[in-house]
C-alpha cells in the first residue's frame, strides 16, 4: 500500500494506475474510493461512464513528488482538457481534496510505506 503525504502528514492511501490497462480502468466500475488513485502517466482524465463525482489534481512530477499544478471536481459524464504541463492525475471522491487541504502549489510525495516512529 502507498500512502499520499504532504509535509510528513499522512493524508490518505493511494492505489498506483501505472500500466495502460490500470490507467484505462481507473475508477470505472466503482461506487467510490477510500483515498485516491494516481494514474502516471497522465494529462487528463474523463468521467464518462462513472457512478460518482471525483476531486481531480493535475500534477507535475519530480521522482515520487508531485507538485499540484490544477485541482478541480468533476461530475459523471464529462471529459476534461488536458493539463499539458501534467505528468500524472491524482483522483479521489468529490470533496477529499478539500478535506485534506490539497490545492495548487502544494508538494505531495508517494511514499510506499509509513516509517514507524
Amino acid at each position: 500500500m502507498a500512502w499520499l503525504v504532504r509535509d510528513a502528514e499522512v493524508l490518505a492511501p493511494v492505489e498506483l494506475a501505472t500500466t495502460r490497462r490500470a490507467r484505462r480502468q481507473g475508477l470505472l466500475g466503482r461506487d467510490g474510493i477510500e483515498g485516491a488513485l494516481l494514474l502516471r502517466p497522465a494529462r487528463s482524465v474523463h468521467t464518462v461512464g462513472m457512478r460518482f463525482a471525483i476531486d481531480v489534481a493535475h500534477c507535475r512530477v519530480a521522482g515520487d513528488t508531485l507538485e499540484v499544478l490544477r485541482v478541480a471536481t468533476m461530475r459523471p459524464g464529462r471529459v476534461g482538457a488536458p493539463v499539458w504541463r501534467a505528468g500524472a492525475v491524482l483522483e479521489a471522491a468529490a470533496g477529499a481534496l478539500g478535506t485534506w487541504g490539497v490545492s495548487t502549489g502544494d508538494r505531495l510525495d508517494v511514499r510506499p510505506e509509513i516509517e514507524s516512529t
